[in-house]
């Protein structure tokens, strides 16, 4: 069976045993991919993590700094965690940002413009594995499930992957959030929400006008 404390041992496993180089190409790969398939509109708010590299996460950056040059209309947003009740809390990044990293080694920022999240209109969800219906493992202590139940119904949320998807997580609870579409180095997968299964690749861009 494909349980998520299983899959999270083996993908975090897997993903520590990666070079730096290899990350860094496939992180390069996820950007062409996002924006390939989701172009941001002006007005929006791209709601990102900024990764702790030396995990092998996935370096955001790439993302962040193409929005910045191409996208000035688009705000990006980052989140403060509080690690005592399991929330976070969500503020403006920009160029000129400060940041430092909290007790796990995630940089968060300094003296930010805080936005609710009621302005945020697609998420990139961080995630260790998905399956074909669109259900994500990350890392168990819900921060990510806390949050995007507060988000907007219209809101997008995207995770990012660098490993496709397995066929199914078995132990799914019926509450469990369905992603609208993961991006990989080689494809953008994409669920029908509704039904809880796959959708094809064309459908990323209906999603997009969606938002």
């Amino acid at each position: 069976m494909a349980l998520k404390a299983d899959l999270r041992k083996a993908y975090l496993v897997q993903r520590r045993g990666m070079s730096e180089q290899e990350a860094e190409a496939l992180s390069q790969d996820i950007a062409r991919q996002f924006f390939t398939h989701f172009q941001p509109k002006a007005g929006q708010t791209v709601h990102t993590f900024l990764p702790i590299q030396h995990h092998r996460e996935i370096n955001t950056w790439y993302i962040i700094q193409e929005i910045w040059d191409r996208y000035p209309d688009v705000q990006v947003s980052v989140p403060i965690s509080d690690l005592k009740d399991g929330s976070m809390s969500h503020f403006l990044l920009m160029p000129d940002t400060e940041l430092q990293e909290n007790r796990l080694g995630i940089p968060e920022p300094v003296n930010a413009l805080p936005l609710p999240e009621s302005e945020i209109t697609t998420v990139l969800v961080p995630l260790l594995a998905f399956d074909r219906q669109g259900h994500r493992v990350g890392y168990g202590k819900g921060f990510y499930d806390r949050f995007l139940a507060l988000l907007p119904q219209n809101s997008q949320k995207i995770g990012i992957s660098f490993l496709p998807p397995i066929d199914r997580i078995d132990d799914v609870h019926a509450n469990d959030l369905v992603l609208d579409a993961v991006v990989t180095p080689e494809k953008v997968w994409t669920f029908d929400v509704e039904k809880k299964g796959p959708s094809s690749e064309q459908d990323s861009e209906d999603i997009q006008e969606e938002a």
